[in-house]
């Protein structure tokens, strides 16, 4: 299941406590509302946009260990202090984006944002950026290939969450990632799919 909401280009404000799905206020009590593009990816790994303190009712009930943040901003003092006050450890990769002419996404952050996420000690795991579209798109991208998923259900995959606004860049970096490393590393996610996830 994949929940959308109206687009907005607001910066990134984890405060929006009034604000519900689609910009519209939320006023019944305990309803749990997933943040932007939430998504499973695997067993113990979701993906979604920026979550806002709305959302945090439902992230309790992922039991999280660990959230990615993909983005160059600092966190908001309000997702902050959710995740101090739950236990769970924050790993930020900032990453710009793949954004033509100039700037492109470094690999070498996306290999170390894909060592975190292959290590089941920090399951269950959040992967968020702004939208949960392009940066988080690349990611589990990547992580794709790493599963050996062929690379039409990859571009799939991605084009799903990116919409309209899928980026030829973020594509061909994610086809030309070479995840031979990751499968020789001799690591190991048994929950994740696959003969040839981590092979030794």
């Amino acid at each position: 299941m994949i929940l959308r909401e109206e687009e907005s280009d607001d910066g990134l404000d984890g405060n929006d406590e009034g604000v519900g799905v689609g910009g519209r206020h939320e006023e019944e009590e305990g309803l749990l509302i997933p943040p932007f593009n939430f998504s499973m990816v695997d067993k113990g790994v979701y993906r979604s946009g920026f979550p806002n303190a709305i959302n945090f009712p439902f992230l309790e009930t992922l039991h999280l260990r660990s959230i990615i943040y993909l983005c160059p901003e600092s966190y908001p003092e309000a997702n902050t202090e959710f995740i101090e006050s739950h236990g769970i450890k924050l790993f930020h990769f900032g990453i710009e984006g793949n954004k033509e002419p100039f700037v492109n996404i470094p690999e070498d952050t996306i290999r170390e944002a894909l060592k975190v996420l292959l290590d089941i000690r920090n399951h269950p795991v959040l992967i968020h950026c702004k939208r949960g579209k392009h940066r988080t798109g690349c990611l589990v991208g990547c992580l794709r290939k790493v599963q050996s998923w062929c690379l039409s259900s990859i571009f799939d995959e991605y084009q799903r969450y990116a919409g309209l606004k899928a980026r030829v860049l973020d594509q061909q970096f994610i086809e030309l990632f070479d995840a031979s490393g990751f499968k020789r590393s001799g690591s190991s996610l048994s929950h994740f799919p696959g003969p040839s996830v981590l092979r030794s």
